[in-house]
């Protein structure tokens, strides 16, 4: 869910209404003025008379009504586009991510604590970034690198939490794979837990979202993603191949994908923030969230 682009969507509503308004008013006038016409220079017979006053009669109910009605919405799209509404408000963002995560949450049938404590997801061999020892506040990032909403998120919001948050020792960020945007997206993550071997995780996935291209294009196929390996400084390739070319990393992806379907995960970027040292006190973000919906969080928990 996507509420960024609300104001100019009501921007287009607005439009719209005024411009049937006005139809309604052109369409009325028209009619009335061949009325007119028609009584000055033809004599009309009685019934067609009768008749021309009903439908004349019809279009100026439907004007007014249809006025009201456009001002109605107008009024309404001007209220909700205020600066104290919701929509126009970081608040909404919070608001729906609570109401989101407890219904998911309501629906999960795993050990949310077990499963999201930090010293678990380290064990387990999940890339992370930051300070572990320190870190109360864990961000479990389950995303796709074909995922184009993925890619926004990385390129405008994750860079502010990691200067913000990551790099001053409050926050660490787990990535958890949930390729299911298309057919090589399945690749592209069990090659990157191959890099994540050699401690080059995060470098590769930068390299990829960097390079994205549309989704089964060919741009993440095994002979590009070895090339995108070969340019991660520092990367053993036969190390990368051996790993890659057996698949080793297959089943723990396919974990991730369970986790993420035990979750009710099912888009693309999808966070759940959690108590580092017992995964405790889970909350859910949906999509691509800007910055202010993490701070939120982030700074809610800091204080508990």
């Amino acid at each position: 869910m996507n509420m960024t682009n609300r104001p100019s969507s009501w921007l287009s509503v607005l439009i719209v209404l005024v411009k049937l308004l006005f139809w309604y008013f052109v369409a009325y006038k028209s009619l009335r003025y061949w009325r007119l016409l028609e009584n000055r220079f033809c004599q009309i017979p009685q019934p067609q008379q009768r008749k021309l006053n009903q439908i004349t009669n019809v279009t100026k109910a439907m004007s007014f009504v249809g006025f009201f009605f456009c001002l109605s919405l107008i009024a309404i799209a001007l209220i909700s586009s205020s600066s104290n509404s919701p929509i126009m408000n970081n608040n909404f963002y919070h608001a729906y991510a609570a109401t989101v995560a407890e219904k998911q949450l309501q629906g999960a049938n795993i050990n949310i604590n077990k499963n999201f404590s930090l010293p678990n997801l380290i064990r387990q061999g999940s890339p992370y970034l930051g300070e572990p020892t320190t870190a109360p506040i864990t961000i479990v990032d389950f995303s796709d690198f074909q995922c184009y909403l993925c890619s926004r998120y990385v390129k405008a919001t994750e860079p502010i939490i990691n200067q913000t948050y990551i790099q001053t020792g409050k926050v660490v960020l787990v990535f958890k794979h949930l390729p299911n945007r298309g057919i090589d997206s399945m690749n592209a993550s069990i090659a990157s837990q191959c890099i994540n071997d050699q401690g080059k995780f995060w470098d590769f996935h930068q390299l990829l979202y960097k390079n994205q291209k549309p989704i089964d294009s060919g741009w993440v196929s095994k002979e590009n993603l070895k090339k995108f390996a070969a340019k991660t400084p520092g990367l053993d390739m036969n190390k990368f191949n051996s790993c890659f070319d057996s698949q080793k990393y297959k089943s723990f992806v396919e974990g991730d994908v369970a986790l993420a379907s035990s979750l009710g995960f099912q888009d693309t970027p999808s966070f759940i923030i959690v108590n580092s040292k017992d995964g405790s006190n889970p909350e859910i973000l949906n999509g691509a969230h800007p910055f202010a919906s993490f701070k939120a969080i982030i700074d809610k928990k800091s204080k508990e």
